[in-house]
């Protein structure tokens, strides 16, 4: 789905920053693009980066469970 219409960046754009290492919203934006021009998309942005830690953490709590 694309998430920023001005830069045509997409969901999986934000996945792959995120995999490259960026943590924050603004380490998205300025790896992607995102929310550079006139900043509606910020908000899905920072949906989907909340998404993917919510996720991770619950990715290390079932490690931690494991061990």
């Amino acid at each position: 789905m694309i998430v920023c219409q001005c830069r045509v960046v997409t969901d999986r754009d934000v996945d792959a920053a995120l995999a490259d290492g960026a943590r924050t919203v603004g380490a998205v934006c300025r790896s992607t693009g995102a929310a550079q021009d006139c900043g509606t998309c910020i908000f899905s942005v920072k949906a989907l980066v909340q998404q993917h830690h919510e996720l991770e953490c619950a990715h290390l709590r079932a490690d931690g469970a494991a061990s």
